[in-house]
């Protein structure tokens, strides 16, 4: 199996001309990417979380939409409608598709629109088709849903139900810049406005080819079931943890490793993959009890809890 390693530098090299820093979060969209899944990204506005998306849209050449989430907004916004279309004197219902009819489609601060319209996406992302009225329409592959969300904590934001958050292979953590990067972003914006002009460097065939290599990354037996029981502590490890992951973080972290090898020039999976996507992986599939809450640990220090007993 032959190194992919320039193909993503390439994506990293053509990115850091519009994007400053932010090297994590990329390389994890694009693990999410590789596996065909979904990711949930979660920062304080303005880090760039939109504009990361939409760049990486354009370096691949996919149909991209935006859904800016507020209370207000309905399923059938995102879906799409049946609209009265005259013709010749007949009146007939033709269908409008909705933006979610994209390759990627980014949900803006998900965590603002309501319980019912999040819902609206469920079956796009899991199934990759909408229904609207009693017609079911496929979407056009790849597909993926990139949602942003401002942390729980802020006000007029609705959660996300476990049953959702689930669905997201990742949730991603965007942090803010460190002083150097944020005088280059600071430098870069106040200055001449350059027109970077992106270059294209893979498509949808390219893409659906790199998904397909994803699986076929090897990986030993040892490590395999090592990724097993890390899934299966979260739901022993009662001292920390009240609810632990499904099977589908147990998927999740063995693809997610192969697809991180993949992004790194590797051709097999190694501890340290496990390790790193573990993190993602599990942050949002895990519930803590009220010990750990009391004593201020997050989900990722009871990640790495999990990590420091499983060696």
């Amino acid at each position: 199996m032959k190194s992919y390693k320039h193909v993503f530098d390439a994506v990293f090299k053509e990115l850091e001309r519009v994007i400053v820093g932010q090297k994590d979060v990329v390389e994890q969209i694009l693990i999410a990417i590789l596996c065909d899944a979904n990711a949930l990204l979660e920062g304080y506005p303005g880090l760039a979380k939109t504009l990361t998306v939409r760049t990486l849209a354009d370096l691949m050449d996919l149909k991209f939409s935006r859904i800016q989430n507020t209370p207000d907004l309905m399923p059938s916004d995102i879906t799409g409608t049946y609209i009265i279309e005259e013709t010749s004197g007949k009146r007939a219902f033709k269908f409008q598709p909705g933006p979610v009819f994209a390759n990627i489609v980014l949900a803006d601060e998900i965590n603002r629109a309501t319980p019912k319209t999040q819902s609206a996406l469920l079956e796009a992302m899991q199934e990759k088709q909408v229904t609207v009225g009693n017609n079911t329409f496929k979407l056009d592959l790849p597909f993926f849903v990139l949602a942003t969300q401002n942390p729980i904590e802020q006000e007029g934001t609705y959660p996300l139900p476990e049953a959702q958050a689930d669905r997201f292979l990742l949730k991603i953590k965007v942090g803010y810049p460190s002083f150097e990067e944020e005088t280059e972003i600071v430098n870069r914006y106040t200055t001449t406005l350059k027109d970077n002009k992106l270059k294209t460097l893979f498509n949808k065939n390219h893409l659906l080819t790199l998904q397909s290599l994803t699986r076929q990354v090897p990986i030993a037996n040892d490590i395999k079931q090592r990724a097993i029981k890390i899934i299966a502590a979260t739901r022993t490890n009662k001292d920390v943890i009240h609810y632990g992951a499904s099977p589908r973080a147990s998927i999740g972290i063995l693809l997610g490793a192969k697809a991180r090898a993949l992004v790194r020039g590797r051709n097999f999976v190694s501890n340290e993959d496990i390790n790193e996507i573990a993190y993602p992986i599990l942050r949002h599939r895990i519930i803590l009890n009220f010990e750990a809450e009391r004593k201020g640990m997050t989900t990722d220090d009871a990640v790495k809890h999990i990590l420091d007993k499983i060696k």
